[in-house]
């Protein structure tokens, strides 16, 4: 939501950013998301990383080019790798664009890393990338979970109560008109 203030009158429009009296303050906005990563896994725990990127990327991610699908991460040499996501070339860059899916470097502190590192040790427990965002300074983030993977009974009994919820959302709607 845009908030500028112009004679003591407060304009609102649509947007994830901010503006008071010309200083700029942005939301979090989010690039891309990983909904599939919720139903296939149940998640543990989530961590906040940035991401080392090419200008063009950063660029590419806030037009929402992103996809994470088949993205994880590992750790080699005592550094987070982000493997498998797949960010579109920028539609404005010339011939030098860098390629679409390549190994990402994640910036996090060592106790991170190490924690991360032990967690991925056990068996069962991967690292999946749940969303790409900008914060409020403008920094590309990754939000990270430490995910289980679920059972085919497990998906079904999540749909099952989703279902459910949606249900009761609808009956309360209905109930109030």
């Amino acid at each position: 939501m845009i908030i500028k203030s112009t004679r003591n009158k407060l304009v609102r429009t649509q947007c994830k950013s901010v503006f008071l009296d010309s200083n700029f303050i942005m939301e979090k906005k989010i690039a891309a998301t990983n909904r599939k990563a919720f139903h296939e896994y149940h998640i543990l725990d989530t961590y906040e990383a940035g991401i080392e990127l090419f200008g063009s990327e950063v660029k590419s991610l806030r037009e929402g080019n992103a996809n994470l699908k088949e993205a994880y991460v590992t750790i080699r040499k005592g550094e987070a790798w982000l493997v498998g996501v797949h960010i579109n070339p920028y539609s404005h860059v010339g011939f030098d664009s860098p390629e679409p899916v390549r190994k990402r470097k994640l910036l996090l502190n060592k106790r991170e890393i190490q924690k991360i590192k032990i967690s991925l040790d056990q068996k069962g427990l991967t690292a999946v990338p749940l969303k790409i965002y900008f914060n409020k300074d403008g920094w590309a983030k990754l939000e990270l979970g430490m995910a289980k993977g679920k059972k085919t009974y497990d998906k079904r009994d999540s749909m099952k109560e989703r279902d459910i919820r949606r249900e009761a959302q609808r009956e309360i709607r209905n109930r109030d008109r």
